[in-house]
């Protein structure tokens, strides 16, 4: 596993966030804002934006939280891309965003949506301790026109504290 540190994003990591958004092949799995959204969301309570950062500063990763202020203590991860896939950066940089949202927010179930393709993301998901709840049928749109299912993935406050002892 890399060793990696988070830290709140800055309006400066929005052209790293973007960069990554659009790697080739990421437009099947990963959504994609302008400046202007990512700049709203960054400034607002409800959202918390992560950078991963490897031991000299340079950026590995993002990840996006929301819903993290609800009352019922539902929050989601929105996004999470690494800028160089197969490097052991995910599932470091989605433990690390996890522990945050537990640490630092009042949230009880944290969960994502996750098309049916994507199955190294599944894996990384699976690995910190989401489960599958459901399946939002033919919901994702993609790039290319066609459908595919979302699965509902989540994992709860007391799952978290039972994995981390």
């Amino acid at each position: 596993m890399t060793a990696l540190s988070l830290r709140r994003a800055t309006e400066a990591d929005i052209p790293f966030i973007m960069a990554t958004e659009r790697k080739p092949g990421y437009d099947q799995f990963v959504g994609r804002y302008g400046a202007d959204e990512h700049m709203a969301q960054l400034a607002s309570p409800s959202f918390a934006y992560l950078i991963g950062e490897d031991t000299e500063g340079s950026a590995l990763g993002f990840v996006i939280l929301m819903d993290l202020n609800r009352r019922d203590g539902n929050a989601c991860v929105k996004r999470i891309a690494v800028a160089n896939p197969e490097r052991g950066v995910g599932t470091p940089l989605l433990a690390g965003a996890v522990d945050f949202a537990f640490l630092e927010s009042n949230a009880h179930r944290l969960w994502l949506d996750v098309v049916s393709g994507n199955l190294r993301a599944q894996t990384v998901y699976r690995k910190i301790g989401f489960i599958q709840e459901g399946v939002l049928r033919e919901a994702a749109l993609l790039p290319d026109g066609t459908r595919s299912d979302f699965l509902l993935m989540s994992i709860l406050r007391h799952e978290w504290a039972a994995r981390r002892g």
